[in-house]
């Protein structure tokens, strides 16, 4: 079926500069650790179509702030897409809160009807769970308790 549709799977880091290069749509779902934060520079966004759009809904930090405000500013990437900031919350003041060609979410992107009802079901499911004296699903251990488990 790919092959039919001309699509090719690219999933390593060496692909991220050809996608960067030929995407209309960049958007970014990576966590912050010491590869990512960054991973987007000056270097990279020059690599995009001055038509594309750069969305964020990973972490502000994976991309460098001041590059992507410079590239907005100078018309060389067309708009973002901003769902996380680089101090949360952003400064009001910001000037990235001032670009026509930006828009800006408070880290509540992913909070659609379908999301909120699944995040609902599964606060009762786990409500159920604990009153018939099982575990709650998806819990979280400290690592104090973790260490005690091995």
């Amino acid at each position: 079926m790919r092959e039919a549709l001309g699509l090719e799977w690219l999933e390593t880091a060496r692909h991220l500069p050809e996608l960067l290069r030929e995407s209309d749509f960049i958007s970014l779902h990576v966590p912050l650790n010491k590869e990512t934060q960054g991973l987007i520079g000056a270097a990279k966004i020059s690599l995009m179509k001055p038509s594309a759009f750069l969305i964020n809904v990973a972490r502000g930090r994976v991309i460098d702030r001041d590059a992507l405000t410079a590239a907005l500013r100078e018309q060389r990437l067309a708009g973002a897409g901003l769902d996380v900031f680089w101090d949360e919350p952003i400064d009001p003041h910001d000037p990235l809160l001032a670009m026509p060609n930006v828009i800006a979410t408070p880290h509540v992107a992913n909070m659609t009807v379908e999301t909120i009802e699944t995040i609902a079901r599964a606060a009762a499911d786990n409500i159920r769970r604990v009153r018939a004296g099982l575990p709650p699903m998806h819990q979280v251990l400290r690592p104090s308790h973790a260490a005690d488990e091995s």
